[in-house]
């Protein structure tokens, strides 16, 4: 078993919606694509390679992500992240909260986006 500390467990925490954002996005990348490589993952995160080793690991010692080694590979290096049942269900959550934060962001752009069609108007209208 790791020894994690809370520390590293929670570095995934940083502010809400962007660690919503991250947790929803890494959930959903490992379902799709289990075989995907460190190095890629970070770049369709748009993270660091550290910065997406570490969150692997809080995930990993969360029990939500295993990690499988293909030992019979050619490259040694290879493995597999599989979410586990603990793992689908905090999907599961991650994606109600995630489409949450995006319907409230959404709202919030459509309230200015109208404001500023009536500043348009009344700015039409005065000149």
């Amino acid at each position: 078993m790791l020894a994690i500390s809370v520390q590293y467990v929670n570095i995934c925490r940083m502010s809400h919606d962007k660690s919503s954002k991250i947790d929803y996005r890494l959930f959903k990348i490992i379902s799709e694509k289990p075989e995907i490589s460190q190095r890629a993952l970070a770049s369709e995160l748009g993270l660091s390679l550290g910065k997406t080793n570490y969150c692997l690991k809080a995930f990993i010692a969360r029990g939500l992500v295993k990690v499988n080694n293909f030992r019979r590979s050619d490259n040694k290096m290879a493995y597999s992240y599989l979410l586990t049942p603990k793992g689908v269900e905090e999907k599961a959550r991650v994606t109600v909260r995630f489409f949450r934060l995006l319907e409230k962001d959404y709202a919030s752009l459509k309230r200015e986006v109208e404001e500023l069609e009536e500043q348009v108007v009344l700015a039409v209208q005065e000149a």
